[in-house]
C-alpha cells in the first residue's frame, strides 16, 4: 500500500496515539493514507472507535508481536 505518511507513536499510551493521529490527518488531503505504529495494546479498539467517530476509513489493522499497525484513509 502506498502510504502518504507514517506516524510513530510507539511507547505512547492513550490518548496520545489518537491525538497525534488526529493532528497528522488534519494536515493531509482527502484520500491520503496514514500508517500509525503503536505499542499500546488498547490502540486497536481506540482506532476502531476513532474511525467510526470521525468518518476516516480504517483500512487495516495488524499486530506483529507487541507492535500494532493501523492504516487510515483521510476522509
Amino acid at each position: 500500500m502506498d502510504n502518504a505518511k507514517e506516524l510513530d507513536t510507539r511507547g505512547l499510551n492513550c490518548p496520545l496515539p489518537i491525538l497525534k493521529t488526529k493532528k497528522a490527518l488534519a494536515d493531509m488531503v482527502t484520500g491520503e493514507v496514514l500508517r500509525v505504529l503503536s505499542t499500546d495494546p488498547g490502540s486497536t479498539r481506540d482506532f476502531q472507535a476513532f474511525a467510526r467517530q470521525t468518518g476516516n476509513e480504517l483500512v487495516e489493522q495488524t499486530q506483529n508481536g507487541n507492535e500494532f499497525v493501523h492504516v487510515l484513509r483521510r476522509r
